[in-house]
């Protein structure tokens, strides 16, 4: 008994000094809540008014954990954590980025530039052709023909002067380093993941047609068989909105397409030009039958496509495709909203339908492509939040964070800088080897097969040819079974380094890929990497896995690590596994696949059923990329049945 006491005696004992020790623990935490709460009143104090129009400023105790986060990524490195531990550590990189990796350029000088004039308030409740007025108090941010911002500190973006810029040589690093011998596949995904990112791009972002008057001379190194020396590429055009004289500030150039995911690859950003590609009843988009009895492109409209320069099937696919949807929309809306006009049909349908583009890019494309089990868990929170798909209609309504229910309808917020798209952004998307050289078509149905072809007769007007003889469902499905090439070195597609243009003019796309970032000012390989966070480069092995590759770039690069253009590193480094790409992109994906979300209003404060009708949520919210897919090709489901993720290898896929 009297043990049993002294036993009782000392847990309460244990009890209390647990319970003191509980009790310091919170009044330390309140006392350094409180002092970071004084310490951020007194720094904003001090800090006093700044002219800066888009103004970042997490507290203290986010920059505290933000400085964490990156030292502990430098240290272990987030790929190598558990999956919720890694989450929280991007997180926390994503505030270091968002504060130190957003530059806006509009701050440099510009010349009067006129004002857009809104022609009454459709705007508020639909998407311009142009990209105005999304942000309402800013209305030209992310329009056609204003300039792409950075990603990196301002002063670090001044292109190579001469000779620099031509050293090394860009056609001896693409013959030495790109060249594809033998075509590695990435076997984790299949071929509509090439065509969809070009789908992509050509929705955000463009420099268009270069200067060739005052071109880039590349001189061939001997034994060189290309039939022109020196290699002529066209000069990004200059700003035409920046003073010719100004010197002050890096060179700025401007993107011809909007920024904003608006689905403007389908939806032309001009008036004139997005009038003709539509019928005029019903809102709809026109297509028309072809040989195969598919519903496809106008003739019309895909003669003038081929005449574009990097045109080919995989567009075709997908523009065919989500013209369909945005008919299938209209069709759905019709029949719920029988008074609606022609125009308030097609302008909802595009609003549906380009915010459906942007949730199958986040939780089905990326997922696929970057299948870590960290970065599927984080890219789909970027939509639904941690407590995904089934527990989002529930924590949308009782909160307004975005870590906890996801970007779509949280507050629009620019963070340190005005929307744009980013040189540093485009650089990292140059993911030609995704391109095979050579392609096996099959039919659908029973898996026979098609025909045989190569990349080259699958671009321009042969590629449309070959579209409307062949029905789009084996296309597609063949699509869906070839895998795409490995973004590595020594796998640029051939054709591509020999590649004729519409135009008759010959370029190597891998020398134009080099040089175009050194004349952009992105930053080399090892800098960039250091300007983006990432632990600094010590040696050539460091650099790549692969000792061959290791020995091939210090000859190339002369012993000159700091050298190394970008996408040489990237496509060397190892990769974390799952990833299609590097980790090294993987840091601009981290801070724009979210900034191109948050900074939206329609995918921000106006993602509501109020915008958008009930309908038109349902219909983004519940549709896959597989429900496109068979919607339109009901003969998919069984080459489908099974796959959960319509970007990755379908049924029977083979390389």
């Amino acid at each position: 008994m009297q043990i049993r006491d002294e036993l009782a005696q000392r847990r309460r004992r244990r009890a209390r000094r647990n319970a003191r020790r509980i009790r310091r623990v919170i009044r330390l935490i309140r006392f350094v809540a409180i002092s970071l709460a004084v310490a951020d009143l007194v720094r904003r104090a001090v800090r006093g008014p700044t002219s800066r129009r888009y103004v970042y400023d997490p507290s203290i105790a986010a920059r505290l954990y933000a400085d964490l986060c990156v030292w502990i990524d430098k240290t272990i490195g987030w790929p190598s954590l558990p999956p919720p531990i890694g989450l929280a550590v991007l997180l926390g990189e994503r505030v270091k980025l968002r504060l130190e990796n957003l530059q806006d350029t509009r701050q440099f000088q510009t010349l009067p530039q006129p004002e857009p004039q809104a022609q009454g308030i459709a705007y508020l409740q639909q998407r311009t052709a142009d990209g105005t007025f999304n942000a309402l108090d800013d209305p030209t941010m992310g329009a056609v023909n204003t300039r792409f911002g950075r990603n990196v500190p301002n002063e670090f973006t001044w292109p190579d002067p001469e000779p620099l810029i031509m050293t090394p040589n860009p056609r001896v690093v693409s013959r030495e380093l790109f060249t594809r011998d033998t075509f590695v596949p990435a076997t984790s995904i299949n071929m509509l993941v090439a065509a969809w990112i070009q789908f992509m791009t050509r929705d955000w972002l463009s420099h268009g047609t270069g200067d060739i008057t005052h071109a880039l001379q590349v001189q061939l190194p001997p034994g060189d068989d290309f039939p022109q020396n020196p290699m002529l590429i066209p000069r990004t055009i200059a700003d035409p909105t920046r003073p010719p004289d100004d010197r002050s500030d890096p060179p700025t150039h401007i993107n011809v397409q909007t920024a904003w995911w608006d689905g403007s690859q389908l939806y032309p950003i001009d008036l004139k030009l997005q009038g003709s590609v539509r019928t005029g009843s019903g809102g709809k988009l026109t297509l028309v039958a072809d040989g195969a009895g598919d519903m496809t492109l106008p003739p019309s409209l895909l003669q003038e496509l081929a005449q574009v320069p990097g045109w080919w099937l995989g567009l075709g696919i997908l523009l065919t495709l989500f013209s369909r949807e945005h008919n299938a929309i209209c069709d759905r809306l019709a029949a719920e909203y029988p008074s609606w006009s022609d125009e308030q049909l097609f302008q909802k349908a595009r609003l549906i339908n380009a915010a459906l583009m942007a949730k199958i890019h986040t939780v089905e494309w990326s997922p696929a492509i970057i299948a870590h089990p960290t970065s599927q868990m984080a890219l789909h929170g970027n939509w639904w939040g941690p407590g995904g798909e089934k527990l989002h209609p529930l924590i949308s309504r009782i909160s307004n964070n975005e870590i906890i229910r996801g970007i779509p309808g949280t507050p629009t917020n620019q963070h340190s800088a005005s929307y744009s798209m980013t040189e540093e952004f485009v650089a990292v998307y140059r993911m030609h080897p995704l391109i095979r050289d050579d392609y096996s078509f099959r039919r659908a149905s029973d898996d026979a097969a098609v025909a045989q072809h190569t990349f080259e007769e699958l671009t321009d007007v042969k590629g449309n040819q070959f579209m409307s003889a062949t029905a789009l469902q084996d296309l597609i499905y063949s699509f869906g079974t070839l895998y795409p090439g490995a973004l590595q070195l020594h796998n640029y597609p051939r054709f591509l380094q020999h590649f004729t243009r519409p135009d008759g003019k010959i370029a190597d796309l891998g020398s134009i890929d080099v040089l175009r970032m050194r004349e952009l000012g992105v930053p080399r390989y090892s800098l960039f990497r250091e300007l983006l966070h990432l632990r600094p480069l010590r040696s050539f092995d460091e650099l790549t896995n692969n000792p061959q590759w290791a020995r091939e770039i210090r000859d190339v690069y002369e012993g000159r690590l700091d050298r190394v253009d970008l996408m040489v590193g990237m496509f060397a480094e190892p990769k974390p596994t799952g990833f299609g790409f590097s980790d090294t992109a993987f840091r601009i994906f981290i801070l724009m696949a979210s900034r191109r979300l948050k900074s939206d209003r329609f995918f921000g404060q106006d993602f509501t059923p109020e915008m958008y009708t009930p309908i038109g949520m349902d219909w983004v919210q519940k549709t896959s990329m597989t429900d496109v897919l068979q919607r339109h090709y009901p003969g998919l489901r069984d080459a489908l049945q099974g796959v959960t993720n319509a970007f990755q290898p379908w049924r029977g896929a083979r390389a």
